[in-house]
């Protein structure tokens, strides 16, 4: 009898988002904040990503085309100024979501709307659940593991918390999924000045 073998084929999608992210200093404000939800509330998940506000959410993309897509975010960048991003106390998605509050800038809606065009005509990535919901920018502190009740505690605490920061972007981020947590594969720089 003749034994046959399976071969699995591993898939070469992987998977990315891409994102601003807040400087060094503001990163650093985020990740306290985020690692007092998880030994506070007991709220880990955020802490596997940078402190960023997403514009493309999370998409499968093949990495030997990885090229394709560096190439389109470059010249997309190329084309932008650096975007302002003022930071301005936290929202909430209940029963879940807790996060710093980016305001909804004309100049972050624009980067918004301009990069998930750019990446639909140029590399066919399309966020089926942007058509359903608005862009809602926010640099999430805790989610996913947040249970319902310390989701109230939290909020209760957090609501009225003052933070305020103002800064500019550089960069457009490509972050990778390393199979553990999310982390930068590259930084695409705007366009310097007007």
């Amino acid at each position: 009898m003749l034994k046959t073998k399976v071969v699995e084929v591993v898939s070469a999608e992987r998977l990315f988002f891409i994102a601003l992210l807040p400087p060094p200093e503001v990163q650093q404000v985020a990740t306290k904040i985020k690692e007092h939800f998880a030994e506070v509330y007991n709220s880990r998940h955020a802490l596997n990503s940078p402190p960023h506000i997403t514009l493309q959410s999370p998409f499968k993309w093949l990495w030997e085309n990885l090229p394709l897509l560096e190439t389109s975010l470059a010249e997309f960048a190329g084309q932008e100024a650096p975007i302002p991003v003022i930071l301005d106390g936290f929202g909430a998605f209940p029963p879940r979501v807790i996060y710093i509050n980016p305001l909804r800038t004309p100049e972050l809606i624009a980067i918004q709307q301009k990069l998930t065009e750019h990446l639909r005509n140029t590399c066919g990535i399309v966020d089926p659940k942007a058509k359903s919901r608005p862009f809602a920018p926010h640099v999430t502190v805790a989610f996913k593991d947040l249970t319902k009740s310390n989701f109230r505690a939290a909020w209760n605490e957090y609501q009225t918390k003052s933070l305020n920061y103002q800064f500019t972007v550089p960069n457009l981020t490509l972050l990778l999924h390393n199979n553990k947590r999310w982390e930068i594969q590259q930084e695409f720089p705007f366009q310097i000045g007007d």
